[in-house]
């Protein structure tokens, strides 16, 4: 039999030290075991909306007990997501858009999915593993062998995405399926954090530390860097469920 697993989570979000609005957001609805995250492109209010257009919808999901069918429920409100955005930046005559990456349980099994360059990382055995693959152009470049990826971070083109919820009047969503192991901590992030904390630094807050202090040490380490996007990161630790058996007492009336 698998064990059970106990889910705690932490969520919170930054404007930053350089800009006056704050373009991401996040949801948390741990009765649902589902979190994400949502930074939004286009501007001041245009990026806003966006982000705040998945956030919303994320918060008025409904899933259904069955893993595989709340997985295309969540890619569903998605691709719901997309259009709306689309739409609204049609009618306006502007372009707007939002990554996104969101995180599900049911059981030990979990699915991550994304869009753009969010994103989803697990902490396992002191081991930090990043289970998202950016959707950006230097992310495409690193494929194709044009640079190396320790020049991908600061690079000129790295706020250039290949793909963005809203974008496009389509988007393709990748996801990953797999299973948690008690002792995990996962940590979704907007690149406001990745952009100015090491994979390192990210397991170095995780290991061993309690939730909220990661989450604080994160976004200080960020804000100390000069933070000129904003910064938001949910944390969600997964561990083992304790059950009580209590002996007879001989005191049954």
């Amino acid at each position: 039999m698998s064990a059970q697993l106990r889910l705690d989570s932490v969520g919170g979000t930054h404007v930053g030290r350089v800009r006056t609005n704050n373009e991401d957001s996040y949801a948390v609805r741990p009765e649902l075991a589902f979190w994400a995250v949502a930074d939004g492109m286009g501007g001041h209010d245009k990026g806003e909306w966006a982000s705040a257009a998945l956030t919303d919808a994320a918060g008025a999901l409904v899933l259904p007990r069955d893993f595989d069918q709340a997985c295309t429920a969540i890619a569903d409100m998605i691709h719901a997501a997309n259009a709306h955005i689309h739409g609204e930046a049609a009618q306006r005559g502007i372009q707007m858009g939002s990554t996104f990456v969101a995180l599900h349980f049911n059981g030990s099994a979990f699915a991550l999915f994304w869009v753009g360059d969010s994103r989803g990382y697990v902490l396992r055995d002191g081991v930090l593993h990043q289970l998202t693959r950016d959707h950006s152009q230097v992310q495409a470049m690193v494929d194709r062998g044009l640079i190396r990826p320790e020049e991908a971070a600061g690079h000129p083109m790295s706020h250039v995405l290949a793909r963005a919820v809203g974008a496009q009047a389509e988007v393709e969503v990748d996801v990953i399926v797999d299973q948690a192991q008690p002792g995990d901590v996962f940590l979704l992030c907007s690149d406001g954090l990745t952009n100015r904390v090491s994979d390192a630094e990210i397991a170095e807050a995780l290991d061993g530390h309690g939730h909220r202090e990661a989450l604080d040490w994160l976004i200080a380490l960020t804000l100390e860097r000069g933070a000129p996007d904003n910064v938001t990161a949910v944390i969600i630790g997964v561990s083992e469920t304790t059950q009580l058996s209590f002996a007879a007492t001989g005191l049954a009336r």
